[in-house]
């Protein structure tokens, strides 16, 4: 009876000690699931696609939205309280087996092609719309603007901030952080990487920016390891986030996909611009009538004179 009972809890121990090493979780990304030890580091399944990540890098853009999304959808993700929604910057990507965007978006029979950040760069258009390849995002631009500090910043300061997080925490090279400008309250983070520079080991700068983006505004993908802001034991807080995309090929955007405010200041200018040439010509006419008429009365008090 006792063999059997320590060949029970032999059995026991071993299968306790096998689950714990086949589980992990992944610290660079909270957003998976199904996380098994794999050749001495983490995989897991992308929540929403199923496509396997590597724990030890950065998920891919595309992935982490459409896990986002499924999320949103399943009810399970609470909104923060100042959440809004941003219809062209939050949709349900459909993403090729390596992570990236597919170069066509579609939302029904509404379809747009797309950059490698998975932004939208034409105008939206049938499902016949064509996209022959995925333009790739060669410049990003993160623009923040901080609220009022105790102690002030300065540029050396920050650019050394800066530089060391998006280094150490998203791992790129720093050969991508073109610049940290400041100019008070903004802040401007430059990352470069063109296809040429790009090798197959380095993150992505639109990876980067998204995650620093979820980190600046409170929602980390991380684990477990928020970003501290702070600078001279002061934390650094933003009332404003703003991230521009500048591609190797220049969008295909038409005049109807301006935003009404944009076309009411063109409409403006154009109103102006005619009701001042209206104003020329008329100013003219008159001048033209006035010199015309002093003519014919000089004329007058020749013969006059004469007579």
């Amino acid at each position: 009876m006792k063999p059997l009972l320590g060949t029970a809890l032999l059995l026991l121990l071993c299968a306790a000690t096998s689950a714990q090493e086949g589980s992990c979780i992944c610290e660079k990304n909270k957003r998976v699931t199904n996380c098994r030890l794999q050749e001495g580091g983490c995989r897991c399944e992308s929540v929403g696609s199923g496509v396997s990540v590597d724990c030890s890098t950065l998920t891919s853009k595309c992935l982490l939205m459409k896990a986002e999304v499924t999320r949103s959808k399943s009810g399970r993700r609470e909104k923060p309280k100042d959440a809004f929604e941003d219809t062209d910057g939050l949709y349900d990507p459909e993403c090729e087996n390596t992570g990236v965007f597919k170069a066509k978006q579609c939302n029904g029979t509404t379809c747009w092609c797309v950059n490698t950040a998975g932004v939208r760069r034409t105008d939206k258009h049938d499902a016949d719309l064509k996209c022959s390849q995925l333009v790739r995002t060669m410049w990003i631009i993160i623009e923040m603007k901080h609220t009022e500090r105790n102690t002030p910043l300065t540029a050396e300061s920050l650019n050394k901030f800066f530089k060391e997080i998006i280094t150490s925490r998203y791992m790129l090279d720093g050969r991508y952080i073109a610049s940290v400008l400041y100019e008070k309250p903004y802040i401007t983070i430059d990352l470069k990487q063109n296809s040429s520079d790009k090798s197959s080991g380095d993150v992505d700068i639109a990876d980067v920016a998204y995650y620093f983006e979820k980190d600046v505004k409170g929602d980390s993908i991380f684990h477990s390891n928020n970003l501290n802001m702070s600078i001279d034991n002061e934390r650094l807080e933003f009332e404003k986030t703003v991230v521009y995309y500048v591609d190797e090929i220049a969008p295909e955007f038409s005049m109807k996909s301006l935003t009404p405010g944009l076309i009411a200041v063109i409409v403006v200018i154009i109103v102006a611009v005619v009701a001042a040439i209206v104003v020329l010509v008329l100013t003219r006419r008159r001048k033209g009538k006035y010199v015309k008429a002093e003519v014919k009365e000089m004329n007058e008090m020749h013969r006059g004179l004469n007579a």
